[in-house]
């Protein structure tokens, strides 16, 4: 599976030489460069900070002046202005002709169009997932949302508990009743959620939610949490615990979800499994290139603040586990 990635590639300040690695003219002019002293340590030190200047331009919202870059990342303003100058250059960057502040270019663009096609969104996860399973010694999976209507995992591992979860990969289930479903119904616009709602709310078990504006209340919390859980919703054998995860740009693109048998995956066991979920996905969008600052641009967060945590063992307890 392909996704959308910001890609972090720069270029050193100085004069726009084009060559070809390959000839002998242009081989010579890099062992040239390589014979200055001091040369090759100034040149990693000018890549690393344009690196830096293109991190902290892609944390700012919107956009940020020179005296900002300057202070953020401790350099001299006439040395954020040669750096920002050779990144304009080569489309990195652009600024604002009115307020002069500076923000990310169209060739970021194109760059991360590059990557992205060479990401598979399974494989960047594994371990992650792998470490989960062995966390929280039950059955992870990734999932997705199909396009359509359905949430799809795209990879499934089993923990060491005793008894075996049914491999789920590839198989379409009806968002509304499970906890990776509202995830990432909860990351869609109103009107998308109303449209698959509109074909129908299959009740599963006695605890599914059928009624579309029940199903809206109940985004409106995972958005608030930052999670979702589903108890018994589509099979009441099962619970389970899902977080987002999210890409550079701040956008949700999956879920990760510890799920179980719900003689273990109770109100007791739940807020530590969220916790474990939590950082596995957290783990796999900052892989994504997500830094956090985009986040606040969302409706849904991966990441649960500390300070949630006591609150989050409340709701979990009390609202979810009500017979």
């Amino acid at each position: 599976m392909e996704v959308n990635v910001k890609a972090e590639e720069i270029i050193t300040s100085g004069p726009d030489v084009e060559f070809d690695p390959g000839t002998a003219s242009d081989r010579a002019f890099r062992d040239s460069a390589m014979l200055v002293p001091g040369g090759d340590d100034a040149a990693v030190r000018s890549v690393d900070r344009a690196a830096a200047l293109l991190v902290s331009l892609g944390d700012a919202d919107g956009a940020a002046s020179v005296t900002d870059l300057s202070h953020a990342l401790d350099l001299h303003k006439s040395t954020v202005s040669r750096l920002l100058s050779t990144l304009e250059r080569r489309g990195l960057v652009e600024q604002d002709r009115e307020t002069g502040h500076f923000r990310l270019g169209v060739g970021i663009i194109r760059l991360a169009q590059s990557a992205e096609r060479t990401l598979d969104l399974r494989t960047i996860a594994q371990s992650e997932l792998e470490q989960l399973a062995k966390r929280s010694h039950e059955t992870v999976s990734l999932e997705v949302f199909d396009g359509v209507g359905a949430s799809v995992a795209i990879c499934q591992i089993d923990g060491p508990n005793l008894t075996p979860m049914p491999d789920i990969t590839g198989r379409p289930v009806a968002m509304h009743a499970i906890a990776a479903g509202k995830v990432l119904l909860a990351s869609l616009p109103e009107r998308t959620v109303l449209a698959i709602a509109r074909r129908g709310l299959v009740q599963y078990t006695s605890r599914t939610i059928t009624d579309p504006r029940a199903l809206l209340e109940e985004l409106a919390l995972v958005r608030r949490r930052g999670y979702a859980v589903a108890i018994g919703e589509w099979d009441e054998r099962l619970s389970a615990a899902a977080v987002p995860v999210c890409d550079a740009r701040g956008s949700v693109i999956a879920t990760v979800v510890v799920w179980g048998a719900s003689a273990r995956v109770n109100a007791t066991q739940l807020p530590d499994l969220i916790t474990a979920a939590r950082d596995a996905a957290r783990g796999i969008s900052h892989k994504l290139g997500w830094s956090g600052a985009a986040q606040r641009r969302t409706g849904i967060v991966p990441v649960l603040k500390d300070e949630d945590e006591d609150e989050q063992e409340h709701e979990v307890s009390d609202d979810e586990f009500v017979s």
